[in-house]
């Protein structure tokens, strides 16, 4: 593999998280979950970091474990946040592999799991659902842009996405 990390971008609820978890067991990759680390650094949820501080704030949190993550994690698959792509030293992480999927079908995956209620607390974004799906159809390209891969996740299970990108790299 040339590439010492593989980053996981794509829209809030997308199963970036479940996905490198699963890529994690198919491969000797560490799974690491940037939210999960901003919530260690912080010792709070990101809703209550949204809350409380504000998204500037928070995106000034994904900026500072960008850095880290550049200078001292290799082997691994990292899960990003939906708006991580913005941060100027993405592509120095690793190698970007965009998980495309509609908006519709996001939405569907987050209700059809057990603990949707959960699922949707934790995404202070997708409160207005409205404002949600304006924020992902302008993020499309975005992502697009950014992504060494992009592989759409619709309809699959996510024991087929992790091989598909594995056997990638």
């Amino acid at each position: 593999m040339k590439f010492k990390n593989i980053v996981l971008i794509g829209f809030m609820g997308v199963g970036k998280g479940t996905i490198a978890r699963e890529m994690s067991k198919q491969s000797s990759f560490f799974a690491i979950d940037c939210d999960d680390l901003i919530e260690s650094l912080e010792n709070r949820k990101i809703k209550d970091i949204f809350k409380d501080s504000g998204e500037d704030y928070f995106r000034n949190l994904e900026l500072k474990t960008a850095k880290w993550l550049e200078k001292s994690v290799k082997n691994s698959i990292i899960s990003t946040g939906g708006g991580f792509y913005k941060v100027k030293n993405l592509k120095k992480i690793g190698a970007v592999v965009y998980l495309q999927s509609s908006f519709d079908a996001i939405f569907e995956r987050i209700l059809n799991h057990p603990n949707a209620k959960k699922k949707l607390a934790k995404r202070p974004l997708l409160k207005d659902l409205k404002n949600a799906q304006n924020l992902f159809e302008g993020r499309i390209k975005e992502y697009e842009n950014c992504a060494d891969i992009t592989i759409n996740i619709e309809k699959k299970d996510s024991k087929d996405i992790a091989k598909e990108i594995l056997n990638m790299f």
